[in-house]
């Protein structure tokens, strides 16, 4: 687990630090520089096959992880979002207009993209971990999301949504999000999508991902999808 604080004035190293949690590393940040660059710095320290973000506020339940990650332990997808719109659990009845906002983005997102999500803007999104951390991300603030999808919906990644619960907070409670923060949401939709989706660095992203997935998606042998060589492997192996 990798933990950043951005430029808090919570504390949260000091609190983190007194954990003392052996499988967590925490990266501090003297300046808040923005979830975009947070992201970035994190996923240089990143080793593990797979990559969730989670914000520290828990509008997302952490104990809902496994189930997201779930279809790519699976080998049935390489990317999953966990969507708000299809409840698991629990859904905090809170602004319509956010609602609003929320459904408009994911529409023009998905007429630019041609896939069918519920939610791009959601926090709980899973790679295999090549998959995030050589994306050549160059948004700022919330647009990490929107130029995510756009990235990853040029690639032959397998993408899946799974339900999610979700605690929203009021701004009274600490939430963060603001009007022209979705103005930049449809700006970054149209430039990451129609603008930038064809440049150099872009589309290697793009080939290196096919190609990371190819392998990957090609079993060898007698080896079955799952990696695991069981008895109807073992038939088709010496059926040969």
């Amino acid at each position: 687990m990798i933990v950043i604080d951005d430029g808090s004035t919570d504390a949260t190293c000091q609190k983190v630090q007194a954990l003392h949690l052996p499988k967590a590393r925490l990266l501090c940040q003297e300046r808040n520089a923005g979830k975009t660059a947070t992201v970035r710095r994190g996923l240089q320290e990143v080793t593990g096959e797979i990559t969730i973000i989670q914000d520290a506020d828990l509008e997302y339940a952490p104990e809902e992880i496994s189930d997201i990650i779930l279809p790519i332990v699976q080998n049935q997808a390489d990317v999953v979002y966990g969507s708000r719109f299809r409840v698991k659990q629990a859904a905090r009845v809170l602004y319509f207009y956010h609602y609003l906002a929320n459904k408009l983005l994911t529409l023009l997102s998905n007429l630019l993209t041609n896939v069918n999500l519920t939610d791009i803007e959601t926090c709980y999104k899973a790679f295999r971990t090549p998959l995030i951390t050589s994306m050549p991300l160059s948004s700022r603030g919330f647009g990490m999301e929107v130029e995510i999808t756009a990235l990853i919906t040029k690639t032959r990644a397998r993408l899946y949504e799974v339900p999610i619960s979700y605690y929203g907070r009021t701004y009274e409670e600490g939430k963060k999000i603001k009007a022209r923060d979705g103005l930049w949401a449809l700006w970054y939709i149209v430039y990451y999508n129609l603008v930038v989706s064809r440049t150099g660095l872009r589309r290697q992203y793009t080939r290196k991902a096919n190609a990371s997935l190819a392998a990957l998606h090609t079993p060898a042998a007698g080896v079955c999808q799952t990696g695991v060589e069981d008895a109807t492997c073992q038939e088709e192996k010496h059926s040969l």
